[in-house]
């Protein structure tokens, strides 16, 4: 799937770059500076560039393009989702995705993309089980490395590594059981010069914070689940039974994470969220 990966700035230096299947030159980067030459703006360039012997398939974010070389035609979405996963584990690590701490952790970075790419093929993409891997960094952990000679990989495979739920961990506990959920929503409309709404549509997300001991099994239900449109779920959701009731059956991973986005392109609707005695209701006319 993907050969190779080059991280570059905004000045066109490719600050670090990562090969699984085989070397690729830093010269096939030249067909993507010749579209960044040709773009208006830095999200104007093709995410899918065709070169003679390989696809460069790309993102922009936090002032830094992530070039992935691609051998075979692979779906580009998938790889473009892989990319921000990448990005979004580098954040949930070093607290944000920049070029500047990407270059202080240069030996974590390269051991994350080391477990989350087997050959070139998605192979560990949850924080949960990525940090029971690979130790977050820090300042204390540095310099008891330097002492000891330790480093930040573990020397057993986590527990859910092995388990059909490789999302959480086992042997989770807290004092106090307990969930956030944080409904974000973004309201895009067209309204004419009589003030008439033309059209409008929501972009929504669940954002979820889990701190439940054990292997909880959580259920969260709408008041009319129809009206959602493009729903992205995580992989903890049971989406058999969301197709059958409509309804969120799922065991939450230990922490942050993103139970779902969807759209919404009825006008004049009421949502109402209900989970474990939680209610949240969202009203747009």
């Amino acid at each position: 799937m993907i050969s190779s990966l080059f991280m570059i700035n905004l000045s066109g230096d490719i600050f670090m770059e990562r090969h699984w299947q085989k070397v690729v030159s830093r010269s096939i980067c030249d067909y993507f500076f010749e579209a960044q030459a040709k773009a208006t703006s830095p999200s104007d360039i093709p995410p899918v560039i065709s070169t003679p012997h390989h696809f460069l398939i790309s993102i922009f974010r936090n002032n830094m393009y992530f070039v992935s070389v691609v051998l075979q035609e692979v779906p580009p979405l998938l790889v473009v989702e892989f990319l921000h996963r990448i990005m979004d584990i580098f954040a949930d690590y070093f607290s944000e995705c920049t070029e500047q701490r990407i270059k202080e952790h240069y030996v974590t970075v390269y051991e994350l993309l080391e477990e989350m790419l087997d050959n070139g093929y998605p192979l560990a993409t949850e924080s949960n089980i990525l940090k029971e891997l690979i130790r977050p960094p820090s300042l204390v952990r540095a310099v008891v490395n330097a002492v000891t000679g330790d480093s930040n990989i573990r020397s057993q495979l986590p527990t859910g590594q092995l388990s059909n739920i490789p999302w959480r961990r086992t042997g989770v506990k807290y004092t106090n059981n307990e969930v956030f959920l944080d409904l974000i929503e973004e309201i895009d409309c067209i309204i004419d010069k009589q003030g008439s709404l033309v059209m409008s549509e929501i972009h929504g997300k669940i954002e979820c914070n889990s701190r439940l001991s054990g292997m909880p099994d959580c259920t969260l239900s709408f008041t009319n689940a129809r009206i959602l449109d493009d729903v992205s779920f995580h992989p903890c959701i049971r989406y058999k039974r969301w197709e059958a009731e409509r309804v969120i059956s799922f065991v939450p991973p230990d922490g942050n994470f993103r139970l779902l986005s969807f759209n919404i392109t009825n006008q004049g609707f009421v949502c109402k969220v209900v989970i474990t005695g939680v209610y949240c209701r969202t009203l747009c006319v």
